[in-house]
């Protein structure tokens, strides 16, 4: 997790920045006067944990969508490291190479074997280029669906974290089959015979989201989104520009609490105050706690009802009644 001195800001943000910089320079007059400023720079920490909850209480969409984006957020593997023991990587889908997008493994939760699966973005501009920034070849989702298919054979249970800009629109990408494996995916995912959480952790875009997003229960953090096109597409589609996104992200209704009144998701995870990127080990025991019992819940629902009931949930998105 990133020190005070090393964060970085998002635009409204700024006045937590300036209450760290003003801690930071009477930590500095402190030591050069010997002047004891033990309790304003505790105010000031105050002020910084209240800060950051009054803007995350009155967030805009597009504001939110920034958040989902922040550069120090945590990703998949900051979440596998921080809830979870003994996490074992398996790599490739046995038929092109291995995505680097795409990662997976079994893990233990508190003695509960899982099987972990999601996007990982990479924490800088090396490790970005070499995940093709969370964007998933088809033989990302491939990889994907074999580790699901290992975790029914074993009867485990299966946890998806999903963070993506969308799956990758290369050439190569349509040439290997993307949409067919994307496809694929959401048809086996829900016939699977295993418990099914999907977690969106970050950004939840399109078919690249929905390609690891078929489970008995789908769940968003606070600070996330999750609709078919980015702000900034739909924007250059319907205006030819960019400079409308802040309208695009109001229009597309794609937050947290837009999408459980839709009754697209099952529940909102909350976040730190602030957001994730501000307490990874907290953000990681907030995921672990709420996860656990529906875990739980889960398994003692008979596969075959299980099944049942995810056809019918996703079955019925899409209807409405007219009055």
């Amino acid at each position: 997790m990133p020190t005070d001195a090393n964060r970085q800001f998002l635009d409204f943000e700024k006045p937590i920045k300036d209450l760290i910089d003003e801690i930071q320079t009477m930590k500095h007059r402190q030591e050069k006067t010997k002047i004891d400023f033990t309790d304003s720079i505790q105010k000031l920490e105050k002020g910084i944990l209240d800060k950051r909850k009054e803007i995350t209480q009155n967030l805009t969409s597009w504001q939110r969508v920034q958040l989902s984006r922040h550069p120090d957020r945590p990703y998949t593997m900051k979440y596998i490291d921080k809830m979870t023991e003994n996490f074992v990587e398996l790599y490739g889908d046995r038929n092109v190479k291995d995505d680097k997008a795409m990662v997976g493994g079994f893990a233990s939760i508190d003695g509960e074997t899982v099987m972990i699966i999601g996007q990982q973005k990479g924490i800088n501009t090396k490790m970005r280029q070499m995940r093709n920034f969370g964007m998933a070849n088809p033989e990302g989702y491939r990889k994907a669906l074999r580790l699901m298919k290992l975790a029914e054979k074993f009867n485990k249970p299966i946890i998806t974290l999903i963070d993506t800009p969308g799956a990758f629109p290369g050439l190569e990408a349509e040439e290997r089959g993307q949409g067919e494996a994307i496809a694929r995916n959401i048809f086996e995912m829900i016939r699977l015979k295993v418990p099914v959480i999907c977690v969106i952790i970050g950004e939840g875009a399109s078919g690249g989201a929905l390609g690891i997003g078929v489970g008995d229960k789908v769940f968003m953090m606070e600070n996330t989104w999750y609709t078919v096109i980015s702000p900034e597409s739909c924007s250059s589609i319907l205006w030819r520009s960019w400079d409308k996104k802040e309208v695009a992200a109001e229009q597309l209704k794609l937050t947290a609490d837009k999408m459980l009144g839709f009754g697209l998701i099952d529940g909102i995870i909350p976040e730190p105050p602030g957001g994730a990127h501000w307490d990874y080990n907290e953000s990681g025991q907030i995921l672990k706690n709420y996860l656990k019992p529906v875990l739980q819940e889960l398994k003692q629902i008979p596969a075959e009802q299980r099944v049942n009931n995810r056809i019918e949930k996703f079955g019925k998105m899409g209807f409405w009644e007219e009055f």
